[in-house]
């Protein structure tokens, strides 16, 4: 009862009154992670205060992606509100395919204000707001202190370069006795294995298109990167590798198999929490490494919640969204999970919150982090796109895709590093020659 009261109070009583006649039943896709899974326990409160019922469709995150990109793409109509994020909201809002969420800004209670303005900006097109965020995030190194201890590595206090990294990955791997010296996204997508990968991309000092549209996957920058990364993987990884993304190599990190793992951080409150971890006491952080530059070295993303345009629930579905992203549902994440589980990067009062702060010391870095990316300025060399670990055009989930089928095959040996770089440019130039973008 007390939940129920602290996330609804008198305001969920009128809900209850004008919604109880006209119950609805709202179909939401989403991603099978752990905040999301703690939004589905905690989700009944609001089905019982509103009367409406949900229906849940929980996928991996590329099949979540395609079926997310094709039902709207087609006005199919078979979802409420999709769980999607920083990449796609402002191609699809600017299309028209999402709900506006404007009036948002009108309601005191939900205090739109709060969230920070690079995550409204990030989830912005034209000056509307179409998603709401549940969290955001950029990407640091998680790392053992146990295994650096053990091995004598002095904790960097500064930015590493990816080669020092391989050298403490090396030192670290152990693999008779279970432990690999470090654990990265190797499943094929733009979102997975090219999230991590586009970042040391990055750090090596490539581009995906130089100024005037032309691909650059062929480059030495992008030769140098995916060597570097295959040969990592090879030497200090986990066997098979090229199967595992984000939640895979969360969960081995979780289980103590990995000393090092340069990933997300809205992972961190899940990894330190020890409920959920088996290494929570040991685990501890630093900067996502550099090599020639450290321009867009840590990515930038947010997982936020919309309503396509398709829906014929619109406004169940916003009073969904607003309960799942206020400050209410976040406190009744940290009074029920604990409030190192709170979904991180979103709300400025969540993160500044007393009992967040005791409970998770790492979170204003986080914070920081997050905020000093700029999608605007993510290469060493001039870009004509914003975006870090993506680039902000309709055309770039293909090319993403492909690109990451193809570096995932480089790293399980069934081609090399030049032959699936040679392949990528080829598959982009024709796509963006096929867009108009060149000639």
């Amino acid at each position: 009862m007390k939940l129920k009261n602290a996330l609804f109070g008198a305001t969920a009583l009128v809900s209850v009154a004008s919604t109880a006649v006209i119950a609805e039943e709202i179909t939401i896709a989403t991603v099978n992670n752990a905040d999301m899974i703690t939004m589905q326990e905690l989700a009944p409160a609001w089905e019982e205060a509103t009367g409406n019922t949900i229906n849940w469709v929980v996928l991996e995150e590329n099949v979540l992606r395609q079926r997310t990109t094709t039902d709207i793409a087609t006005g199919g109509g078979s979802f409420d509100v999709m769980f999607i994020g920083a990449y796609e909201t402002p191609i699809w809002g600017a299309k028209g395919w999402l709900t506006p969420l404007d009036d948002f800004a009108d309601d005191a209670d939900y205090d739109l204000e709060d969230i920070f303005q690079l995550v409204r900006n990030g989830l912005s097109a034209d000056g509307s707001l179409y998603a709401v965020p549940l969290y955001s995030e950029t990407s640091f190194t998680f790392y053992r202190a146990d295994l650096f201890e053990a091995a004598g590595i002095e904790v960097p206090t500064e930015q590493i370069t990816y080669t020092q990294f391989a050298e403490m990955a090396a030192k670290l791997h152990d693999p008779d006795n279970g432990v690999y010296g470090t654990c990265q996204r190797g499943k094929a997508g733009w979102g997975e294995n090219m999230a991590f990968v586009g970042t040391v991309a990055n750090a090596f000092g490539a581009r995906w298109f130089d100024e005037e549209w032309n691909p650059q996957l062929d480059s030495a920058e992008w030769n140098n990167a995916i060597t570097y990364y295959v040969d990592l993987m090879i030497a200090s990884g986990p066997p098979g590798a090229s199967a595992n993304g984000h939640n895979e190599n969360r969960a081995l990190f979780k289980e103590g198999k990995c000393a090092t793992w340069v990933d997300a951080t809205s992972a961190a409150g899940d990894v330190r929490n020890p409920a959920t971890s088996s290494v929570a006491d040991t685990t501890e952080f630093f900067k996502a490494p550099m090599e020639v530059t450290d321009k867009g070295t840590g990515w930038f993303w947010s997982w936020a919640l919309a309503i396509p345009a398709s829906s014929q629930k619109a406004d169940t579905a916003k009073d969904f969204l607003k309960w799942a992203t206020s400050k209410e549902y976040f406190t009744s994440v940290g009074e029920s999970k604990g409030w190192v589980a709170v979904p991180s990067g979103t709300r400025q009062s969540v993160e500044e919150d007393a009992r967040r702060v005791e409970a998770a010391p790492f979170a204003p870095a986080v914070v920081d982090a997050i905020l000093s990316v700029d999608p605007a300025d993510p290469t060493l060399l001039p870009v004509p796109y914003t975006g870090v670990q993506f680039v902000a055009i309709e055309e770039f989930q293909g090319i993403g895709n492909y690109v990451g089928q193809q570096v995932a095959a480089a790293l399980a040996g069934q081609s090399t590093v030049e032959e699936a770089l040679a392949n990528s440019q080829t598959f982009a130039v024709r796509e963006m020659t096929r867009a108009g973008y060149i000639k």
